[in-house]
């Protein structure tokens, strides 16, 4: 070690800290082909910053998360609920189309069957 170098220690709280203060980007892309044929891609980013540093640079997106947030949900919102009650019937509208149409076919296929 040559003179006027010094290493300070530094501990996990330290790094943390600074890393906090400053921010970092964790950036990468990972892909799956065969014979030049994408068959799966997936990005991952990845940023770790303090509050403060996250509102600084232009993110903020956990206060409009009803799951992070004190804010009403979207459950609690009357358009929301009407929606929700639409894709229900929706879904249920087409269970039972299903069923019509199974029935119709399982009477064509007995008629089919007694001849």
């Amino acid at each position: 070690m040559s003179q006027g170098t010094s290493f300070a220690p530094t501990n996990l709280a330290d790094i943390l800290e600074r890393v906090l203060d400053k921010g970092i980007v964790i950036a990468g892309d990972i892909s799956v082909a065969v014979g030049g044929v994408d068959l799966l891609s997936i990005r991952i980013r990845l940023i770790v910053a303090s509050v403060e540093r996250a509102q600084a640079m232009g993110i903020d997106w956990w206060r409009s998360d009803p799951t992070l947030s004190s804010q009403k949900t979207l459950e609690n919102n009357p358009i929301q609920q009407l929606e929700n009650s639409r894709l229900v019937l929706e879904l249920e509208n087409s269970r039972l189309q299903l069923e019509l149409e199974n029935a119709r076919l399982k009477a064509e296929l007995e008629k089919i069957r007694k001849s």
